[in-house]
């Protein structure tokens, strides 16, 4: 009855009044229904190993509902911002913006990206300053004893400083480079005098109307410290990249950034996220800058100033474009930090004993910091079926009635709850294999920090990297054992099943459980197959009208850009146009920027030409011959926040719970069958063919055979 109350429901799933408390409300009953039952009548004394398992699974399990409790706290009721901008009144009151940029090691070209577009803000140019704040050209870094990287560290600074008079931004750096950004940021405060402050990161290219949106937020509550808005990417993560999976489902930070913070944002627990967000100075000065006890100073800023009463809120409009890790490796660094940091925040400052946060800011800040002790949990969840199909430990004592009363109903409700939450923002069983291939490389990370609260350092994410081809992570290792591992479970599990008749029940159960935990590692491995990436700028899509002049402007040609980068685009013509365009041409680009409303004309050469659909596409690359061409450039690529806001909503909500099983599993079934034949079958071929010719056989797999 209860599970058809909530069929009843789901469909109103963007309601945020009664039908939504009475949805999570039913979910909530049939999952503590569950912990009742599992506390009273699973946990029974057979021996001391079986014991053991069973209350490690269990606490596992308390710890899944522990958050998934607050998640629905969390969400119960997220708040709506509308993206409006400065009123004309507003305007007479426009405080002064410094624009922060911390970079360390980031390319010149990212930055000259970033720094165009930050200039181009719409806002008065005498209320705005730009800031490149350099921590890979301080003193200590020029004068170390290594003299290769102190003769890097001189040259970057001096191209920096020669970048930032061009471009007529202010050059900034410092002695040495304690406590990583938050004392990159907290050594330009005094230097700086703006009323408020933008954060970017050195890849994060703003729009033209960031300003616009924000700035009246500050006008309107003098006791409001933030305003955050999502970190838009337009870049596929590694693990969306080699599995195939950008632009088909909504990426892996979207739930956080449309869901997670306006929950946060309507019980007053939205916080820093880094980037993309404006602070005010006197509340940072309140607090002696920026927090940099912790390697994540940005929710440690937020949490602080939270307690001494200080407001932020979060707008959902996504106002920069960002670029995400390329490789495993680098996704790796970035997650290890993020783990290690709320790790840390949640030892060093605890938020249930920090004085000033309401209980709802105290539960929030909870939320956020206990999700990141999820690799303790998805590595029980992995062998626990091992301790009954292997071991025959008595972990879970049921029947098969029990399971179809009480397991049944709470998976139901857990994958139902789910949905009704993020349909829009995850693919359910496909997201789990993030959290999967994270698990095994963050359980050490984390446990680190559990032995030290102070050990983990800042490790800075590698931006703009190029994969000249294709090869396997070199944190694959672990994930060849996990699947043997797996594989070794299920197979026995399914001899179990037939030679144990009187157990079949428990067997079956334990065996979906194991055959699940295959399909995600196997489908893991997929996304350690890494791609080959040359474009350092990826391609956005646009979609806009323009034309083309040919010969000076004698002919003029409708087109549309289908999708553009600071480097080059793609545009579409009828097939009666496209016959008067060739490779090799070099014509001029003109139209109206989206963002800014002024014409722009930028001359374009023609590269390449394929039959698209009823149309002809011709790929191009820009040849500006000036700066000025260059910053039109930039703010068509990047400028105009309407195409973030489209691109974001038109991401496929989750497809159901059959559909991504599916998917899951051919995913899987694909990365096996590549691997066999990588590891087994070529290798076997190579020894025939060897053989054959009298040949000694070689041993192992070629680095040719790995890079096919």
């Amino acid at each position: 009855m209860v599970i058809g109350a909530m069929v009843a429901l789901h469909r109103y799933a963007d309601h945020q009044g009664l039908a939504r408390i009475t949805f999570l409300s039913l979910a909530i009953f049939l999952v503590l229904r569950y912990i009742h039952w599992r506390i009273l009548f699973t946990i029974t004394f057979v021996d001391p190993l079986s014991l053991l398992a069973a209350l490690t699974l269990l606490v596992a399990e308390f710890y899944g509902i522990f958050v998934f409790l607050l998640n629905v706290f969390v969400s119960a009721r997220p708040v709506q911002r509308q993206a409006t901008t400065t009123s004309s009144r507003e305007k007479n009151k426009l405080p002064n913006v410094d624009v922060f940029i911390p970079s360390y090691n980031e390319g010149i070209e990212l930055l000259r990206v970033t720094l165009i577009a930050a200039r181009e803000i719409h806002y008065p140019k005498e209320k705005l300053r730009i800031y490149l704040l350099d921590d890979g050209g301080t003193h200590n870094k020029r004068h170390q004893p290594d003299q290769t990287k102190s003769l890097a560290a001189w040259l970057r600074r001096h191209q920096l400083k020669k970048l930032c008079r061009e471009l007529g931004v202010q050059y900034m750096t410092r002695h040495q480079n304690d406590h990583a950004k938050a004392g990159n940021m907290n050594a330009a405060l005094p230097h700086t005098h703006g009323d408020l402050i933008l954060i970017l990161d050195a890849d994060h290219v703003p729009t033209v109307d960031f300003l616009e949106k924000t700035v009246h937020y500050f006008i309107e509550d003098e006791k409001l410290f933030l305003v955050q808005t999502p970190h838009f990417f337009v870049n596929p993560d590694p693990i969306e990249k080699n599995l195939d999976l950008f632009q088909k489902m909504p990426s892996e930070n979207h739930m956080f950034y449309s869901t997670i913070q306006p929950g946060l944002d309507f019980w007053g627990g939205s916080f820093f996220c880094g980037s993309a967000a404006i602070l005010r100075r006197k509340a940072l000065l309140e607090n002696n800058g920026f927090s940099g006890e912790t390697i994540t100073e940005d929710a440690e800023t937020a949490l602080t100033l939270h307690s001494k009463g200080w407001r932020s809120c979060y707008l959902k409009y996504p106002l920069i474009s960002g670029l995400q890790p390329e490789t495993f490796s680098s996704f790796m660094v970035q997650r290890m930090r993020w783990a290690q940091g709320m790790v840390q925040l949640f030892l060093l400052k605890n938020p249930l004993k920090m004085k000033g946060l309401s209980w709802p800011q105290k539960l929030c800040y909870l939320s956020n910091m206990s999700y990141w002790f999820f690799p303790f949990a998805r590595m029980i969840f992995v062998f626990a079926p091992a301790a009954f199909l292997v071991f025959g430990l008595q972990i879970y004592a049921a029947t098969a009635g029990d399971i179809l009363i009480y397991t049944v109903p709470y998976i139901v409700a857990l994958l139902m709850a789910s949905s009704y939450m993020y349909r829009k923002v995850r693919w359910n069983f496909i997201s789990n294999i993030y959290e999967t291939m994270q698990s095994l490389h963050s359980f050490n990370a984390v446990m680190a920090v559990l032995k030290n609260p102070r050990s983990p350092k800042f490790g800075v994410t590698p931006k703009s990297e190029t994969l000249d081809e294709d090869f396997i992570s070199p944190l694959a290792r672990p994930f060849y054992w996990m699947v043997a591992a797996t594989a070794f479970i299920t197979l026995l599990g399914l001899w179990r099943f037939y030679a144990i008749p009187e157990e079949r029940s428990l067997i079956a159960f334990a065996l979906f459980w194991s055959s699940y935990n295959f399909l995600l590692y196997t489908a893991s491995l997929g996304a350690l197959m890494e791609r080959r990436q040359r474009r350092t700028n990826p391609r956005l899509p646009a979609g806009f009208e323009a034309t083309i002049w040919l010969n000076d402007g004698a002919f003029k040609l409708p087109v549309i850009v289908e999708d553009i980068s600071v480097g080059g685009t793609n545009i579409s013509l009828t097939p009666q146009h496209a016959e008067q365009v060739k490779a090799g041409d070099r014509v001029t680009l003109h139209g109206i920027n989206p963002a800014t409303g002024k014409p722009f004309d930028l001359p374009i050469e023609v590269v390449a030409r394929w039959e698209a659909g009823k149309r002809t596409a011709f790929g191009s690359r820009f040849a500006s011959e000036n700066s000025n061409q260059y910053r039109d450039i930039i703010l068509l690529a990047h400028g105009d926040s309407r195409r973030w806001l489209k691109w974001s909503e038109n991401r496929a909500p989750d497809p159901g719970i059959i559909k991504s099983t599916l998917h899951l599993s051919k995913i899987s079934i694909i990365y096996i069958c590549r691997y066999l034949v990588l590891f087994i079958i070529n290798p076997m071929i190579g020894w025939l063919i060897s053989f054959i010719k009298g040949k000694p056989p070689t041993t192992g797999t070629s680095n040719n055979q790995v890079k096919q």
